[in-house]
């Protein structure tokens, strides 16, 4: 009896390859399951334990697929709220998880340190420059990633690249809000993580801008009073002016400034932005970081980058 094709059930190459997947099971490299595995070579291959199987899903949630471009933008009103060294760390934590195509952008009306904290680069370029010369990146057919490193400054080891802030003390330029506009919808084009850093003055046009082409807010703030309640009133004046759903989807990073925290004092922070933010991650203190200057992220703890893929775990999933 000849079958009408289209009531035909046949299997697809998706079901193929979904069936393969299907079969694929988490192996253990952690752990005494880990080393059972090793021991037997693969003959009995229990499945990870919890902490590796956390942080494979954490890992798995970092790596989802976005349908288009993401603009994160980490925030703190005060100055030594760790929104430098935030956004390094995140860039890292993405660009190492994803495969590239993330950028850390200093967003300073005037100058910044995140240039500063990167790892060396061949030249000294930054977003002014890149702004003076933006009409040639305009046109993707006749512009590339690769021509951006001119401009930008790859960090090979973590797989991102670094947009500097102005650097020259005597210059009189300044990056405002038109100019954030035009750089974010370049930029957007050719990454598909922008981690801004921003600077100090809510009210500069390029700090409103950035806070406004955010798809994800990050608060950032130390485990200290000052830093917390800076932290606090940035929330409370974006609620005034109309950020409420982008406060209520933010996450809260709080750093520890020492190697001995204020326990009390932390939990009392968590109380609060819990209350007026969708997350809360705390990460640890890291002697590697202390110096300010440039980050090794060699040299980083197994307990701050585990911290970190939380962060970023945390921030995949809103995105």
């Amino acid at each position: 009896m000849h079958r009408d094709p289209v009531q035909r059930a046949t299997p697809t190459v998706e079901d193929l390859l979904g069936s393969r997947a299907d079969r694929v099971k988490p192996r253990a490299t952690e752990g005494w399951q880990g080393a059972i595995r090793r021991a037997t070579g693969g003959a009995v291959s229990p499945r990870p334990g919890k902490a590796e199987q956390s942080r494979l899903d954490r890992e798995r949630l970092v790596q989802r697929r976005l349908d288009g471009p993401r603009t994160i933008v980490i925030l703190n009103p005060k100055g030594g709220a760790h929104k430098t060294t935030s956004t390094l760390l995140l860039a890292a934590t993405f660009g190492t998880q994803r495969g590239g195509a993330t950028l850390a952008w200093d967003n300073n009306e005037t100058r910044g340190t995140l240039g500063w904290r990167a790892q060396n680069a061949p030249h000294h370029r930054t977003a002014v420059d890149l702004l003076e010369h933006l009409d040639s990146f305009a046109e993707p057919s006749q512009a590339s990633l690769a021509a951006l490193d001119t401009y930008v400054r790859t960090q090979v080891d973590a797989r991102f690249d670094v947009l500097a802030s102005d650097e020259d003390a005597a210059a009189s330029s300044s990056i405002d809000a038109a100019a954030f506009d035009r750089l974010h919808g370049v930029l957007s084009r050719y990454y598909r993580l922008l981690i801004v850093d921003t600077g100090n003055n809510m009210r500069a046009s390029n700090w409103v801008a950035a806070v406004s082409a955010a798809d994800q807010l990050v608060i950032v703030s130390t485990v200290r009073e000052d830093t917390a309640a800076s932290a606090a009133w940035l929330l409370d004046g974006l609620r005034e002016k109309g950020f409420d759903q982008k406060i209520d989807e933010a996450v809260t990073i709080l750093a520890a400034p020492s190697a001995k925290p204020d326990r009390k004092l932390a939990e009392r922070l968590e109380r609060h932005f819990a209350q007026v933010t969708a997350d809360v991650v705390h990460v640890p203190f890291d002697a590697a970081l202390v110096d300010g200057g440039p980050i090794d992220f060699d040299a980083l703890s197994p307990e701050t980058r585990d911290a970190w893929l939380t962060v970023a775990a945390a921030i995949a999933g809103r995105l």
